[in-house]
Formats: C-alpha cells, sequence, structure tokens
C-alpha cells in the first residue's frame, strides 16, 4: 500500500464484522465476505447499485438498493430538453436479501421479477453490462422497455475505497465508481423511442456494500462525456465517513484513473439551481456546475429514513493531470445530489 492505494488483494472485513483494511484502488481489489458480518444486526446491512445513462436528449437512472429494512427498486427518465421527469418507484419491506446483489462488483447478475415489472443487471465478459427493464404501467401509464449496453473502454480503471466509521466500530463503506461507459441501446418509452448511440451516449456505474452508521449524510457527484475527442468522466464525493486513507475523488481520461485528493462543494445556499463550484484542495481540480432540474425524494419506514435531494445539468472546468498537463472539459452531463441517511 503506498499513501493509502492498495495494490493487491485484501479481505475489508475482520472475523468479528469489522473494517480491516482502508484505502483506495484502481480495481476491485478489496473482497467482501458478507458471512463476516456477526457485530450489527442485519436491517443495517446495505447493498446498492446504480446505473445512471446520459444521452444529448435523456437521462436515466436506474437504482436497487437492499436497505435492510427497506427495499427499493427506482427507474427514472429524465427529458434534457424540455426538462420533465418520469419516476416509478417500487419500495419492499425487509428485503433482508431478497434481490441476491451479488458481493463483488465484478461478478454477477441481477434480476428483479415481480408482477408489475422485470428489471435485468447483466454482466457478461469483459467487463460489458446490459440493462433490461420492462415496466406497462410506467409514470402515466406509459410502457418503458428497451435494453442498452454499457461497453468499459480497453484497459479502464475505477474508483475503490473503503472507509470506516471512527465512532461506530461496525459501519463501513465498500465503493466502487465507474464513470466511464460507451453506452448503445433503445428504449421505447410511451409512443415515443429514446435512442442512445456510440460516442453520444455514456454512462456510470455506481456500486455500494456498507454496513450504515446510525446517521450519515454524504455528498456526491459524478459526470462523463467528451472532451476533445476524449472520454472524460469524474467521481467526487465525501461525507461523515473517515477518507483519510483515502478518498473516492477522481478524473477519468479514457477510462484511466487520475487520483484527486479532497474536493469541496460550493452549494448555493438558497437556490440549488444556481450554478455551483467544485475544487480540490490540492488545486488540481476547478469546475462549475450548471444545474437543470432538481429532484427530491424520500423514503421512510419505521425506524429508517432515506432523504435524497439530486440535480441534474452540466460540468465544465479545467483538471490537472498525474502527467501535470492540464485538460480542458466543457458540457458533461452529470449530477451532484445530497443523501441523508438515518437508521
Amino acid at each position: 500500500m503506498n499513501g493509502g492505494e492498495v495494490t493487491g488483494s485484501l479481505p475489508v472485513l475482520d472475523g468479528q464484522g469489522r473494517s480491516l483494511n482502508c484505502g483506495w484502488a484502481r480495481n476491485p481489489l478489496f473482497v467482501y465476505n458478507p458471512p463476516l458480518l456477526g457485530g450489527p444486526p442485519r436491517v443495517s446491512v446495505s447493498a446498492a447499485d446504480r446505473y445512471i445513462i446520459f444521452s444529448a436528449t435523456h437521462i436515466l437512472s436506474f437504482e436497487v438498493i437492499d436497505g435492510g429494512c427497506l427495499g427499493h427498486v427506482g427507474v427514472s427518465v429524465i427529458s434534457v430538453k424540455d426538462r420533465r421527469r418520469s419516476t416509478q418507484n417500487f419500495d419492499f419491506p425487509f428485503p433482508l436479501g431478497r434481490f441476491n446483489l451479488p458481493p463483488q462488483s465484478g461478478e454477477g447478475s441481477i434480476r428483479i421479477r415481480e408482477k408489475n415489472f422485470l428489471l435485468d443487471f447483466i454482466l457478461m465478459k469483459d467487463g460489458v453490462r446490459i440493462i433490461k427493464v420492462d415496466m406497462p404501467r410506467f409514470g402515466n401509464h406509459r410502457h418503458l422497455r428497451g435494453e442498452v449496453v454499457l461497453s468499459p473502454p480497453p484497459g479502464s480503471q475505477s474508483i475503490v475505497t473503503v472507509s470506516p466509521w471512527r465512532r461506530e466500530k461496525y459501519a463501513f463503506r465498500y465503493f466502487r465508481c465507474s464513470p466511464w461507459f460507451i453506452t448503445e441501446g433503445v428504449m421505447q418509452f410511451g409512443t415515443s423511442e429514446i435512442y442512445f448511440t456510440r460516442d453520444n451516449a455514456w454512462g456510470i456505474f455506481d456500486w455500494k456494500r456498507e454496513t450504515r452508521p446510525r446517521r450519515d449524510i454524504r455528498y456526491w457527484a459524478a459526470a462523463c462525456g467528451m472532451a476533445g475527442g476524449r472520454l472524460v468522466g469524474f467521481n467526487a464525493g465525501y461525507g461523515s465517513a473517515d477518507s483519510s486513507a483515502g478518498t473516492e475523488n477522481a478524473f477519468f481520461l479514457d477510462g484511466v484513473i487520475h487520483k484527486l485528493d479532497h474536493v469541496t462543494f460550493h452549494i448555493p445556499p438558497t437556490n440549488w439551481l444556481e450554478k455551483w463550484k467544485f475544487t480540490s484542495n490540492d488545486r488540481r481540480l476547478e469546475m462549475t456546475f450548471t444545474p437543470g432540474q432538481e429532484r427530491r425524494e424520500r423514503r421512510a419506514m419505521f425506524f429508517h429514513s432515506v432523504k435524497c435531494r439530486q440535480v441534474y445539468g452540466t460540468f465544465s472546468g479545467r483538471v490537472i493531470l498525474d502527467s501535470g498537463d492540464p485538460l480542458g472539459f466543457w458540457n458533461i452531463t452529470g449530477f451532484a445530489e445530497r443523501r441523508k441517511t438515518r437508521f
């Protein structure tokens, strides 16, 4: 390990279910073994897979969460041009492994079949991922049906972190983000069709396994697109977890990671639809976020609640790569959010 970077395979947990090894990696080198989670109650264990797909006309979001006492499947279709959004949420009390989310981000597929929808996350060889959806009564009783293929660029890397909480010995977050997928496919939405074509559509894969603290707040932003004919993307975030062994902040050029230190979100205090600024303490990243629309969501069941405030828009700025060369980027599509969890 060098400066918090993990370069070989390490277990996430010790024999008592506590985080054993923390830091960051360029690939999913941490090994997560859920049967070791013997300390905290099962309802505090959480797993989530999320995909966000961008094109020039639409943004699609797919999310599956097993939150122990509260499960959630959410799909959103957002029109960039007219700023309209259609969302369908399904909540499941006490899923407790019902969705069979795999313990490793590089293995296993997910199929959720209910009487009113079908959602598949399929993992193929070479890291290709396929999303299939069939929801006959989506939004205003329109049908959402289709398939998209997400392909990684050659030699791609991810930002992978394991972070503990200082005052809660069993709480940890195992996180992976890959903001560089090339996307192709078609989604039928009511009477219209949404096309995702190569070089004009991109995708982000967000993966998380954790034992939650009793209270958590997290800020997160990610985006991907093209700059000067090259594929770029980034992940930035911070919260109440201890990131001293390695932050989740990174910029990607053609799928290769350029690691950043701490990134600060400068959020307008009164109106989240005004421009934001992002800066890093190592002075390698400066960018502006121009929001287009805002989404708020709240889910609660018994003693567990989630509040999410999310904005979609475009990012422009400048980053210093690991080589020391500057790179400018303009109007790449992405989002920023604040998520509060109470357990």
